[in-house]
């Protein structure tokens, strides 16, 4: 498992009966996390000092219950990027903080290419890898089916000083967009997703994770670079084992383009324990001493 265990404005204070006990900079929310079926608190003084509560609905949904004043909306930094956290509905912040991970990972391979390198970041969320890899000084083209998500990925942009940076906000259906990138004929020498497993498009298209995912990958295959860098793939789908990642990649992207394909699983640590909570999968293809076998 690979570990975000660089943080310092976030950490997990503790975990028990489905709930984990979260510091984002100075701020202790209580959230749901269907992976923590354990009872015992490790840290039962800990959870007195809680600033909002999720607690989900018996009907669907649910809502924030609020112990101490939380902002509207404050920043947090990981590294030399900094994001703007807000607490939403159905229990998220804006970030995922196990991601520093492929964001350590983005941003070492943009880096020590030495070449301009393009971007391509599709169900891109409030785009925490579009700041990691634009800090890294690559082109990046950003793209979700939210506005709102697409407006706050800018905030994380203008947050991080990246505001001058090349980055192009696009709202809209990632099939769609990929299919027109094909027709004007533009390249990217790198691809990032994470599709959700269920979801609909601007216009009511329907994403369905285990009917869709190879069809998509097949197509940005399409828009690939004659020399590309990496392709990275991220899932929260229950059930989907990061192996089933692997083999689609191998089945789609490494048929054409020879390297080096892997897979695992996310984790976030639990400060002063041995504690881990897996944080979803992900699959890779990077390029390794290039060579094109099309």
């Amino acid at each position: 498992m690979d570990v975000a265990n660089n943080w310092k404005d976030y950490e997990i204070l503790d975990m028990a009966d489905g709930v984990k006990l979260e510091r984002w900079k100075n701020i202790i929310l209580s959230r749901p996390d269907p992976q923590i079926i354990w009872k015992e608190k490790s840290f039962p003084e800990k959870w007195k000092n809680v600033n909002a509560t999720y607690h989900r609905s018996s009907s669907g949904g649910g809502g924030w219950r609020y112990e101490k004043k939380v902002p509207e909306a404050w920043q947090i930094q990981y590294k030399n990027l900094t994001f703007n956290i807000k607490p939403m509905g159905f229990k998220h912040t804006g970030l995922f903080p196990e991601q520093a991970v492929n964001w350590d990972w983005m941003i070492s391979k943009i880096q020590k290419e030495k070449r301009p390198i393009k971007v391509l970041n599709l169900f891109a969320y409030t785009g925490g890898a579009t700041v990691a890899c634009s800090y890294a000084g690559a082109e990046v083209c950003h793209v979700d089916s939210s506005k709102g998500m697409v407006t706050w990925a800018k905030e994380n942009i203008q947050a991080s000083g990246l505001q001058n940076n090349p980055v192009r906000f696009i709202v809209d259906d990632v099939f769609k967009f990929v299919n027109r990138e094909i027709r004007r004929g533009n390249k990217y020498d790198a691809i990032i997703m994470d599709p959700p497993s269920y979801g609909r498009g601007t216009n009511g298209e329907v994403w369905k994770f285990e009917e869709n995912l190879t069809e998509l990958v097949e197509l940005c295959s399409k828009v690939l670079s004659d020399n590309p860098l990496f392709f990275l793939i991220n899932s929260y789908t229950t059930g989907i084992s990061s192996t089933v990642l692997e083999n689609i990649l191998r089945l789609t992207i490494n048929k054409t383009y020879e390297g080096k394909v892997s897979s695992g699983e996310l984790g976030l640590p639990m400060t002063d324990s041995k504690l881990i909570l897996p944080c979803g999968i992900y699959g890779r293809w990077e390029n390794c001493n290039f060579k094109d076998i099309s």
